[in-house]
């Protein structure tokens, strides 16, 4: 389950977080407990259309990181309405199991930890402590709310499996565009990178460092701003945008860490790179680095770099 934590369950409250946590001995379920707090309807109405609700009533125990309704209503809209629909069952089943860790774990396991943790999905969770407690890009808002049957921690965004971090290989085996392909969320960045003509420059010696967008960095950007960049009349300002992803030479994380420094890049323009708490490049988070490839190095990030901003 968790890779790395401490052990043992400390009573704490999470700095920033309005903790909620209940001292007393919960008497009520993980749905009824939800349903309860009054804060969390939506997040009951998927478990309800997902045909969720006699598990997560089981035995477990379970750890929920529950979005409350502020976090559901910051999707597009339309989305929630269209998971709903009894025919995208199977995509709501995979998105609401992938906010559920088996076990029970509290705040105080958590607190000045950076860890992951596999979820009931299948996919992990990036977990960081060290400062409140963080959930992929997710924040916990209030830690520690019990059931008779695990703990519920509240959280601001909803979590998507596609932002789950990529675990590193370790082996290198593959070079830059085969390991990307493999780890599956990288689908938009390596048709960009086909479209571009740039398969064979990374498949090349090398080595490259590759700040690599996740799919769901790419949903980010305006919409309709991948499709206009797939088109060949834009081949150039694609081939500009993904080379400013990439810097010469090998760079790890060890390499960064607590330092401030500009790193140049395939098309010229400079990063700006903040390893002091964690790692920025730009305005972006690296969500998981080090990921090992024959050619280079991957980190991946949660926002597409521009070039031009």
């Amino acid at each position: 389950m968790f890779r790395s934590f401490i052990a043992g369950a400390l009573a704490i409250s999470i700095a920033g977080c309005a903790a909620t946590a209940n001292n007393t001995t919960p008497k009520a379920d993980i749905v009824d407990t939800a349903v309860s707090a009054g804060q969390f309807q939506t997040l009951v109405a998927a478990v309800q259309a997902a045909g969720l609700v006699d598990t997560l009533k089981g035995p477990g125990p379970f750890t929920v990181f529950a979005p409350n309704d502020d976090a559901f209503a910051k999707l597009p809209a339309g989305t929630v309405e269209t998971l709903l629909q009894p025919e995208n069952r199977d995509q709501l089943v995979t998105l609401l199991t992938y906010h559920v860790v088996p076990g029970r774990v509290t705040a105080g396991q958590l607190a000045g930890q950076q860890t992951t943790a596999d979820t009931v999905e299948g996919r992990a969770v990036a977990i960081d402590g060290t400062d409140g407690v963080t959930v992929n890009s997710s924040t916990v808002i209030a830690a520690d709310v019990m059931a008779t049957n695990g703990v519920i921690h509240v959280i601001d965004s909803v979590l998507m499996p596609s932002d789950a971090p990529v675990q590193k290989t370790g082996t290198g085996d593959a070079d830059i565009v085969d390991t990307a392909i493999a780890a599956g969320d990288f689908q938009t960045l390596v048709a960009a990178v086909q479209a571009a003509g740039l398969v064979d420059t990374l498949k090349g010696e090398g080595p490259f460092t590759v700040f690599a967008p996740t799919d769901a960095a790419f949903a980010r950007l305006k919409q309709g701003t991948v499709q206009k960049w797939l088109k060949p009349e834009n081949k150039e300002l694609l081939n500009q945008v993904l080379t400013y992803h990439v810097v010469p030479g090998l760079v790890t994380s060890d390499q960064l860490v607590g330092k401030q420094l500009q790193a140049d890049t395939v098309e010229g323009t400079p990063l700006n790179i903040d390893a002091r708490n964690g790692v920025k490049v730009n305005r972006s988070n690296v969500v998981a680095a080090d990921v090992a490839a024959s050619n280079g190095v991957i980190h991946v990030i949660d926002r597409v770099l521009l070039p031009f901003h």
